[in-house]
């Protein structure tokens, strides 16, 4: 029978043992706004400030008019210009950029003969994500090039036209996808902190043993050393919204209570692995090697990177077993889209069969320690 009393004396005890420990503060406190601050400005895909080379053998006016849209464009920083075929190779081989855009000698008499005019773009495949987006960012200086000198010239309009519509990023800003995955990250890995370095520094510190000769229960124990981390870990989430949504002025669109609710469910799934490293370990530097060796595969299978579905086939179907995987796609449906309830609810229920399954692993493999 779980006495009340017993578990507000442990988790109290628990608060304070935080509170008192300098590290622990610095761990909870720093970190988190420190990842935040570094995730939102300089963890981006946007690709900005590219420097290109540009090989113009051609003299004529268009292939100028082309070169100096290059430059007008935001997206490159800096444009050198290479005199030769030749330059080429040590221009990609040395990466002072990521592309060259080869324009051809007849370019000018092509396009005035409405022949074909070729422009050759040569792309750095060592940074092949970076380079795709860059040629995205060419192929619409060409097109609206094509656009405007078909207009000039008198040539067959084009009557198919493409308007891209973005919805619930409107302007394909980069930190409104990652504060709301953030929210996620660092409650996760402030909660799997607290309580993966619990039960460690009880051993590290020699209370340990008071504490199996005291009145409580094994499961007090863990019921004791559980909650903290769910409430810190609530705690650091909601911290860390209120700074996206007001500092960085990310829109939250759905419910906040369906959001919390889905954060706690969350956080207990990861507290219940938290649990399990602690009992494992002996030191409170094991513990946190611990919770760092179980958070890089959690981020990297989580989808928050790279795509789940641009994983081998194989490797896809791990992913079912990580709770950052379904609370990402939470987060970011709340924040930016008001996701409904039912959609929320789809996500929800995996989380709590993985926080059952941890949580009771965590007290199996608890009471084995203790025998």
């Amino acid at each position: 029978m779980i006495n009340p009393t017993r578990v507000l004396a442990l988790i109290k005890k628990e608060f304070l043992a935080v509170w008192r420990d300098p590290k622990s503060r610095v761990a909870i406190l720093v970190p988190p706004l420190v990842q935040l601050c570094i995730f939102t400005f300089a963890a981006t895909l946007d690709v900005k400030n590219v420097s290109i080379g540009v090989l113009n053998r051609d003299n004529g006016t268009q292939g100028f008019e082309l070169v100096q849209r290059f430059r007008g464009s935001p997206f490159f920083s800096h444009i050198f210009y290479l005199d030769g075929v030749e330059q080429v190779p040590a221009f990609m081989d040395n990466q002072k950029g990521m592309m060259v855009v080869s324009i051809d000698q007849q370019f000018s008499r092509n396009i005035e003969e409405r022949q074909p005019a070729i422009v050759e773009l040569i792309l750095d495949g060592r940074k092949s994500n970076s380079t795709q987006i860059v040629a995205g960012y060419t192929e619409s200086i060409i097109t609206q090039f094509n656009t405007d000198l078909a207009a000039k010239m008198n040539f067959p309009e084009n009557k198919v036209q493409l308007v891209p519509r973005n919805w619930f990023n409107p302007n394909l800003l980069y930190y409104w996808y990652n504060v709301p995955s953030l929210v996620a990250l660092l409650s996760m890995l402030t909660a799997l902190i607290v309580t993966s370095i619990s039960i460690a520094r009880e051993r590290e510190i020699g209370t340990f043993d008071q504490l199996l000769v005291s009145p409580l229960t094994p499961l007090e124990i863990l019921i004791g050393k559980m909650v903290p981390g769910i409430v810190i870990g609530a705690l650091e989430g909601s911290l860390i919204l209120t700074v996206g949504v007001l500092l960085f002025q990310v829109p939250f669109t759905g419910s906040l209570p369906l959001y919390y609710g889905s954060l706690v469910i969350f956080i207990t799934s990861i507290v219940g692995v938290g649990l399990f490293i602690s009992s494992l370990c002996s030191t409170q530097q094991q513990a946190i090697l611990g919770t760092f060796i179980f958070m890089v595969p959690s981020v990297i299978l989580s989808g928050y990177a790279t795509p789940i579905e641009n994983m081998p086939t194989w490797l896809q179907p791990v992913s079912y077993l990580i709770p950052l995987r379904y609370m990402l796609v939470i987060s970011k449906g709340l924040f930016l889209k008001a996701m409904p309830a039912w959609i929320v609810l789809k996500n929800i229920w995996p989380m709590v069969l993985i926080g059952i399954f941890t949580l009771t692993g965590a007290n199996l493999l608890f009471r084995r320690r203790l025998e």
